[in-house]
């Protein structure tokens, strides 16, 4: 008797700890819990969207509001286009402006919506695409111009 309830606690604990790493494994994946009826889908283009990636969050005023499902590039303008299934208790503006940022010095990157006109009664709906755009900013770019802006300084001077 004695056995079979040791054996039951063991299993109880296993259990457990096996919904426990479910529950991280789910929280690490960035597990979005939107359902699809409750969103809706923004587009933007960017030159350069550096290493963003899908899943990656879109956050307005550090908060997130949604997540980027979809990166291909336009055959027509070479430009790369952005899909983002926003959370439907958040509707932007028609003026907001997308940038493409990074979390920390080497973090991920994800996309930010900063509204330009809070009071504008025009709102972004399924659909539609966002005019305003950043690209991300590339460290190895700002590096090499960095350098050639120094190497050219050193020519100029006798």
């Amino acid at each position: 008797m004695r056995r079979s309830t040791l054996d039951l606690w063991v299993g109880f604990f296993v259990a457990a700890g096996i919904g426990a790493l479910l529950f991280l494994s789910l929280k690490v994946s960035s597990f979005s819990g939107m359902e699809q009826n409750e969103t809706y889908v923004l587009q933007a283009r960017f030159d350069n969207i550096g290493g963003l990636k899908i899943k990656a969050p879109v956050r307005s005023a550090g908060v997130l509001v949604g997540r980027v499902t979809d990166i291909h590039l336009d055959a027509e303008t070479y430009e790369a286009l952005v899909t983002m299934r926003i959370n439907g208790h958040y509707v932007f503006p028609v003026k907001t402006f997308a940038a493409i940022y990074t979390s920390g010095l080497l973090g991920d990157q994800y996309i930010g919506l900063d509204v330009a006109d809070i009071e504008a009664e025009e709102r972004l709906a399924d659909g539609d695409e966002i005019k305003k755009t950043q690209s991300a900013i590339v460290l190895e770019q700002m590096v090499s111009q960095f350098l050639f802006n120094k190497s050219a300084e050193g020519q100029e001077k006798p």
